[in-house]
């Protein structure tokens, strides 16, 4: 893979990871590499720097990741991620590495790890109120209760067959690289980062099933809000929408890819995964 451009996203927020893309544009630019910098809040403005991009670089962490996802999506251009976080499940590089990793990538030395991701259409109530809308999840949707303390009620059928009205604080559904984020902490199991499966996690069931499902990847998940009582769509934890009761939310598996260029072997999934949960990387 012959790269000309790169595109580095940073955590705006947090001094040290735009010191951290500084160096690296400077460092790449040092190698002929044309560069472009960009908030990884600002998903707009980075889309508009795409053209002839052949690798966005994150500074930061997962989240950081989650929002490069977003910036990538139309022309599926790889990721790398150097980890300034603390966990960094996605992320491939440490920050006081990246220097002497890098050149490995420029040199072609690297692979391409693919991702399954969601994909959500959201039905207004009122059709009258507009028409549905489209989002894309490298991690999970989440539906769960907004500002106010009560249960909310999800009506869930799977491929258009019943399957049961949870009353719960909400419901994840998460794909294999979500799998070691909120639904995890829902109590979801782990799955291989290359599987395509769909998990369903309900947090914090009450009198209703409250056991994790895994789904094939040709499910087609329709949850509907049946209860008086405000919720929010959440889109890998930082898009947010308000929803009224009555709405339908229907998730399936993606056509798109979420695309990372990785230096670590293609097995070293379970070797480093006690070392992540742990917080040592």
């Amino acid at each position: 893979m012959l790269i000309k451009r790169v595109g580095i996203l940073y955590h705006p927020k947090v001094e040290a990871t735009c010191i951290k893309a500084q160096e690296l544009t400077a460092f790449l630019n040092s190698r002929g590499i044309k560069v472009w910098l960009c908030s990884a809040w600002e998903i707009e403005e980075a889309i508009s720097n795409l053209d002839s991009t052949d690798l966005i670089l994150t500074t930061g962490g997962d989240g950081t990741i989650l929002r490069a996802a977003q910036v990538a999506l139309q022309h599926q251009i790889p990721i790398t991620g150097i980890n300034m976080g603390k966990l960094g499940f996605m992320t491939e590089i440490k920050a006081d590495e990246a220097v002497d990793q890098l050149p490995l990538l420029l040199d072609g030395k690297g692979w391409i790890d693919e991702r399954a991701m969601l994909e959500a259409k959201l039905d207004p109530v009122d059709s009258k109120a507009g028409s549905a809308e489209t989002y894309y999840a490298l991690n999970d949707v989440v539906i769960a209760r907004g500002a106010i303390a009560k249960l909310i009620q999800i009506s869930t059928s799977i491929n258009d067959q019943p399957l049961t009205t949870y009353r719960s604080d909400g419901i994840i559904l998460a794909t294999a690289t979500g799998s070691t984020g909120y639904s995890l902490s829902a109590g979801g199991p782990i799955l291989y980062p290359q599987s395509e499966d769909i998990l369903l996690v309900p947090v914090v069931s009450h009198l209703s099933m409250d056991y994790s499902l895994v789904l094939p990847a040709s499910s087609s998940v329709k949850l509907h809000l049946t209860a008086v009582n405000p919720a929010t769509l959440s889109i890998d934890g930082h898009i947010n929408i308000p929803v009224d009761s009555g709405c339908i939310i229907t998730v399936r598996q993606s056509s798109r890819k979420t695309r990372f260029l990785r230096l670590h072997p293609q097995n070293s999934f379970y070797g480093m995964l006690e070392e992540k949960l742990r917080g040592k990387r």
